[in-house]
């Protein structure tokens, strides 16, 4: 079997302001922005990479979790050094980079700055959209060998 993920649904209490976190801010492409009347609305949105997955979000879908509820959505880049300073002069609101062991899950674990020899998987940031969901930018120069 080969499958792919390709949206994942995220829970926010205001679409609009979502949306401009996510396109204006972000600079992330607007896929999808759909109306049903006056109780639905769905807004699909694809990161900048040459990644295929999307998030959706909107207004009306039946969703279970809460806006801000999501934790650790993560974002690759090759260099989080440079990716780092591009959100902060775009506005995000974004830890400084750090490394250490499971640091994207525990805060007390994390040391300062990149991974001191810069290996794949172990340099991170992090941020909220405005409704506190969690996302964690991971730096990726070279995949390991089971992923293409």
């Amino acid at each position: 079997m080969h499958v792919n993920l390709e949206v994942v649904t995220i829970p926010v209490s205001d679409v609009d302001r979502a949306m401009e976190f996510y396109r204006d801010r972000l600079g992330w492409r607007l896929d999808l922005d759909i109306e049903v009347g006056d109780d639905v609305r769905v807004v699909q949105l694809t990161p900048t990479g040459d990644g295929h997955t999307s998030i959706v979000f909107g207004k009306g879908l039946p969703i279970a979790a809460a806006p801000g509820s999501m934790r650790h959505l993560e974002l690759v880049t090759s260099d989080i050094v440079a990716t780092r300073e591009e959100l902060v002069q775009r506005g995000v609101d974004i830890t400084e980079v750090y490394h250490g062991p499971g640091s994207p899950f525990w805060p007390e674990a994390r040391q300062p700055g990149p991974d001191p020899e810069r290996q794949s998987y172990n340099s991170h940031a992090s941020f909220q959209d405005p409704d506190g969901n969690g996302w964690t930018l991971q730096e990726v120069t070279t995949r390991r060998e089971a992923r293409s």
